[in-house]
């Protein structure tokens, strides 16, 4: 196969989650005040503007290199793998876990206080889950489209080829 065959077809829903994600965070940033509770429906979701330094659910708040880190580490595979992966099904995961890790490490970069050390921009509150935003959603999603498609969708075509018994 030569460099020309090769068509990242992950890329597009990576791109995708990342301009989502910013353009989300930007919006909310710029219109909602920070720790105000904004109802969407009634008590049970609510745009919520918090800035997390930590991962999910606000642990590991001291971690916050790490956590870029795992997300720079993240967002390469996920590009290597946009150039490999051909079944719709792992395209869709490595676009969404891609673009989820690389929206939240446009934050860890960029902003206060930078350099790896960004704190978060969520907004997304349901209940009295977490709060969140598109990234966290897209990785989360990402990671479940992957398990369907490695524990049921790869082992039935398996089977349909005669490679399991």
């Amino acid at each position: 196969m030569t460099v020309f065959n090769v068509r990242p077809w992950a890329l597009l829903p990576l791109s995708g989650i990342v301009a989502a994600d910013q353009l989300t965070k930007w919006l909310v940033v710029e219109n909602l005040e920070p720790a105000t509770a904004y109802p969407v429906v009634g008590d049970v979701a609510r745009l919520y503007l918090i800035r997390n330094s930590g991962a999910a659910f606000s642990m590991g708040e001291d971690a916050t290199v790490v956590f870029s880190v795992v997300q720079m580490v993240a967002v390469l595979i996920c590009v290597v793998l946009a150039f490999r992966v051909r079944d719709r099904w792992a395209v869709a995961a490595v676009g969404l876990i891609g673009g989820g890790a690389a929206g939240n490490l446009i934050d860890r970069v960029f902003r206060d206080p930078g350099g790896l050390h960004g704190h978060v921009v969520d907004f997304v509150s349901v209940g009295s889950f977490a709060i969140f935003n598109v990234a966290d959603a897209a990785i989360c999603v990402g990671v479940g489209v992957y398990l369907v498609y490695a524990l049921v969708v790869e082992p039935r075509k398996a089977r349909e080829r005669g490679e399991v018994s």
